[in-house]
């Protein structure tokens, strides 16, 4: 089951906590086509 099937998805990650690559996968196991993918940090 692909709960993000043909959605696009903009991925935000935190430095300290999961960064976006690690989300960036999840998404597109779970069918979503991501668009864009950083890591910041946010202080």
């Amino acid at each position: 089951m692909a709960i993000l099937k043909g959605k696009k998805v903009v991925v935000i990650g935190d430095r300290d906590g999961v960064p976006g690559p690690a989300i960036a996968e999840c998404v597109q196991t779970a069918g979503g086509d991501v668009v864009f993918s950083s890591t910041e940090c946010f202080v």
